[in-house]
């Protein structure tokens, strides 16, 4: 028997709907928050080139400058200020009539063993890391500013559940976050708001930076089995969780840690 060859030589035309709008952001306003570096910075710009008008977060007008003049579009806007005062947060609930999405990816991280977390430390990063996104995300619920379908994701981390050594108060702070993510998906479902978190591992950002003064987080690092993730490669994760593309998935955890928490038997 000879060989057969099979060629597909059909002329239908692509179906007219093929799915990919549903990952563009055209039309929709957002709220990033830490847009200034790091993760919402590579969120910010991913969501403006998919058509979002944005609204921007930080505390350094110079880099948060230096973010908007990168944005795709035009009408975006830049808050500067601490999500953890009053008036920054007004500020950002004011900023635009309604919300489709917010990102919060504005954090702190603070390393500190038990014995020497006192309750300034605990404090900092309940104030950063809890109550700043919980009062923001209140307001706007109470202001009645998110659209129907909007998508609120928050950035947490792997460490709420790995819980490593020196990160009692951060590691508790993001557990709390993501405990009220998952009551406030609870709560507002039949509102079609959605809520959901993304947890990285190990992402080479400043905040990491900052840390590797207090521990050797290249060691850290190399724990990951996949090497070291950058900002680019959460932001697509959180920009699905934002898209049209994720509009039946709420109070559920994207785990972006290059195969981490396999490594610590997660």
């Amino acid at each position: 028997m000879s060989d057969t060859s099979i060629v597909n030589t059909s002329s239908v035309s692509a179906p007219a709907f093929n799915g990919t709008e549903n990952f563009v952001l055209e039309g929709r306003t957002i709220l990033v928050t830490g847009a200034s570096s790091g993760i919402g910075k590579a969120v910010a710009i991913l969501c403006a080139s998919l058509g979002a008008t944005l609204v921007i977060n930080g505390r350094s007008a110079e880099r948060l400058q230096a973010v908007l003049d990168q944005l795709y579009g035009t009408d975006h806007q830049m808050i500067i200020g601490d999500l953890t005062e009053v008036d920054t947060r007004e500020a950002l609930i004011e900023a635009a009539p309604l919300y489709d999405g917010l990102a919060y990816c504005a954090g702190a991280a603070s390393l500190a063993p038990v014995r020497m977390a006192n309750e300034k430390h605990l404090q900092q990063m309940l104030s950063v890391n809890y109550l700043a996104p919980a009062n923001l995300t209140q307001r706007l619920l109470y202001k009645k500013k998110l659209n129907t379908g909007a998508s609120l994701v928050y950035v947490t981390a792997l460490a709420s559940r790995a819980c490593p050594s020196a990160s009692a108060g951060y590691a508790a702070s993001k557990a709390a976050l993501e405990s009220y993510i998952r009551t406030l998906a609870l709560e507002h479902g039949k509102q079609n708001i959605r809520a959901t978190y993304v947890a990285p591992g190990y992402v080479d950002t400043p905040m990491l930076e900052s840390l590797g003064t207090m521990i050797d987080m290249d060691k850290q690092s190399e724990l990951t089995p996949m090497g070291k993730i950058e900002s680019t490669d959460i932001a697509p994760g959180v920009v699905y969780l934002l898209s049209p593309a994720s509009r039946w998935v709420t109070r559920s955890i994207l785990t972006i840690d290059g195969g981490l928490s396999i490594a610590m038997r997660l």
